[in-house]
């Protein structure tokens, strides 16, 4: 088998870094609007509610990077060897944490807390 029959196909490695790009950019949104919910919006809840709101954000900015650095290494080291795709714990993590900070955000809004 010759190198180029065991490279991994190239639509798929940078599909794979698209998606990288991606947590880069989600990252970058969050990081955006927990820095816009303790500063730009004052009059959003009680001066604690936003700066919980805000630090959640800003944590998820800190954390997205590096899930998703570690899964597009996952995922190369997948295409590379042929082993099964890594699995989505971290894309149920966020998706959970984005869900349960909307709620709150939700409550406070309802609330008017």
């Amino acid at each position: 088998m010759s190198d180029a029959d065991s490279r991994p196909d190239e639509r798929f490695t940078l599909a794979s870094e698209r998606t990288f790009l991606a947590w880069i950019r989600t990252s970058l949104g969050f990081l955006a609007g927990g820095i816009a919910m303790v500063h730009l919006v004052p009059d959003f809840s009680t001066g604690w509610v936003r700066t919980m709101l805000g630090l959640a954000l800003v944590l998820l900015a800190v954390c997205a990077p590096i899930a998703g650095l570690r899964r597009w290494m996952q995922v190369r080291r997948a295409l590379e060897t042929g082993a099964s795709m890594p699995p989505e714990r971290d894309l149920w993590i966020f998706g959970v944490a984005v869900a349960g900070i909307a709620a709150v955000a939700a409550v406070a809004v309802v609330l008017g807390a």
